[in-house]
């Protein structure tokens, strides 16, 4: 076994294809797109602005590739937090401890020579990356907004000492006359109460004014959560990119008062069997399955909800899912999965009980001291 720090283009490719290998043949598993993982390893990506990563591939005596990992400091989130972490990242590996020990202790040496103390994974430069293992919910489709991982990975992590530091939880959920009704009514008082509007897209090109100021709510609400740090203009301009392509504008929806935005919720028709179609790339064909999947769907992914902090108790959410409500009913779709939320957010999770909840998958950040 040899590991190679990924420095070539042909490494690039390696690390971006090995869970093709790995996860070929799983009914659950969504491919990501292999320009977007390749993007993500580039020395060019701009969360290295205030990151500092290297990414490692193990091929075995025949040269082919059965592991990889990544090693990330993340300067921003360890001065808010005062503390010295690295984190793992992108571990995929065959069933060997050999491969397993090889990129752990490989990623752990260099985190330490940077001085870092802690170790936690898997995550990635932001919250918009891939985030945690999964651990429960292996017989579940995948969201392309959440991951997927190999059984025995949580084995080998728990034996090398690393234990639990938070779990994300993730919800299937229903919609019913009696949701549609009492979020109707609850929205109808609140907009009486503060004058608060929804604002209503009909394309792609209407949303883009309004983009820094989503990113601006998600730099605000989000910065009491575990292992954030802001976004700045390139990474916005990143994420844009990246994910603007695969809205329907319908579902994207904003609350205004005074024409300031002070909430929004994104949700997405669910894309996971059209990337499954795609199979990594999204031409010459594979865009044609998405572009299908967002027009027409049975499943709704919610990606995003987020509210300025001094607007968060004025019913914003209320307004903001009444709206979905609406498309939803139009579109002919009941039923949504959530993306992960912290098991200990109670008053998310207690939002969920109307909609007939069924939670249904796990996924867990590990910590170790190095």
């Amino acid at each position: 076994m040899q590991i190679q720090e990924v420095t070539t283009k042909a490494q690039q490719k390696a690390f971006a294809k090995l869970p093709f290998v790995l996860y070929k043949g799983n009914p659950n598993w969504v491919p990501p797109i292999i320009k977007d993982e390749i993007a993500f390893i580039s020395p060019t990506h701009p969360a290295l602005a205030f990151c500092e990563a290297k990414f490692w591939v193990v091929t075995d005596e025949k040269g082919k590739t059965v592991g990889r990992i990544g090693a990330i400091v993340n300067h921003a989130y360890n001065k808010k937090m005062k503390d010295k972490i690295g984190r793992f990242a992108k571990l995929e590996f065959i069933d060997s401890k050999e491969v397993y020990d090889l990129l752990m202790q490989t990623a752990t040496t260099w985190l330490k020579s940077q001085g870092m103390t802690t170790l936690l994974g898997p995550l990635g430069y932001t919250n918009l990356d891939n985030q945690g293992l999964l651990i429960e919910g292996f017989e579940y489709l995948a969201s392309i907004a959440s991951v997927y991982h190999l059984p025995y990975y949580q084995a080998y992590i728990e034996n090398d000492g690393f234990e639990k530091d938070n779990d994300w939880i993730e919800f299937h959920l229903k919609l019913s006359d009696r949701v549609v009704n009492k979020a109707k009514r609850g929205a109808a008082l609140i907009q009486k109460r503060f004058g608060f509007q929804v604002k209503h897209f009909k394309s792609n090109e209407e949303i883009k004014p309004y983009v820094k100021a989503i990113f601006n709510i998600l730099n605000q609400s989000f910065d009491r959560l575990y292992y954030v740090s802001p976004f700045n203009d390139a990474l916005i301009e990143e994420y844009t990119k990246k994910y603007f392509n695969i809205l329907n504008p319908k579902f994207v929806k904003l609350v205004l008062r005074e024409g300031q935005v002070i909430g929004f919720a994104i949700a997405v028709p669910s894309l996971s069997k059209a990337m499954q179609k795609a199979n990594g790339k999204l031409f010459p064909l594979g865009f044609t399955h998405v572009l299908k999947a967002i027009k027409k769907n049975d499943l709704l992914d919610f990606f995003l909800t987020g509210v300025l902090p001094k607007y968060e108790h004025a019913g914003v959410p209320v307004m903001l899912f009444d709206a979905i409500h609406d498309e939803m009913l139009v579109a002919g779709i009941k039923d949504m999965e959530t993306t992960g939320v912290f098991e200990d957010n109670h008053h998310v999770i207690t939002n969920w009980k109307n909609y007939e909840p069924i939670q249904h998958k796990r996924r867990r950040c590990y910590v170790k001291k190095l």
